[in-house]
């Protein structure tokens, strides 16, 4: 088993919720609206990996006002013909911020997010991004685990 980063050096992990924050709080200021800031969580968990992340993030977008739908096609949301032209623009800056290096197409998709959301707007999901895919690296690496919830997302014991 490995050692859980955020329990062996709780200090970087105090400092990492406060980025997170200060994220959170421009995200909104910026314009992102809190169902864009978790299409950008969910997104970039799942080409990560993160189970513990998508876990928290799907239901905190469902509190949000997400469709269930938008969340069960979001792998295929390109094809899917659902999301707004906001939210294709904020999952494209999802995908580019986790998947480095910029390829071309990722350029020109961006492009497009950035004519559709203004560069401060396009920042801010940029930033939103570059958060989760930080607390992505931590959940895995620590082997946070997702724990059982019912049907009403409460714990089960």
């Amino acid at each position: 088993m490995r050692p859980a980063v955020d329990k062996v050096m709780p200090e970087a992990w105090k400092a990492v919720v406060a980025f997170s924050s200060v994220i959170r709080e421009g995200a909104v200021q910026q314009g992102v609206s809190a169902q864009e800031s978790e299409l950008i969580k969910v997104r970039a968990s799942q080409l990560n990996g993160c189970s513990f992340c998508l876990d928290l993030h799907s239901r905190e977008a469902r509190q949000a006002g997400m469709p269930q739908q938008k969340l069960d096609v979001l792998p295929a949301w390109r094809e899917s013909g659902i999301f707004s032209e906001r939210e294709r623009a904020v999952l494209a800056i999802a995908e580019a911020t986790t998947q480095l290096p910029l390829s071309e197409g990722s350029g020109d998709e961006l492009s497009g997010a950035l004519a559709v959301l203004g560069e401060s707007t396009f920042v801010a999901a940029e930033w939103v991004a570059i958060a989760i895919n930080a607390f992505n690296r931590i959940s895995v690496l620590s082997g946070h685990p997702v724990r059982p919830r019912d049907s009403d997302g409460k714990l089960v014991r």
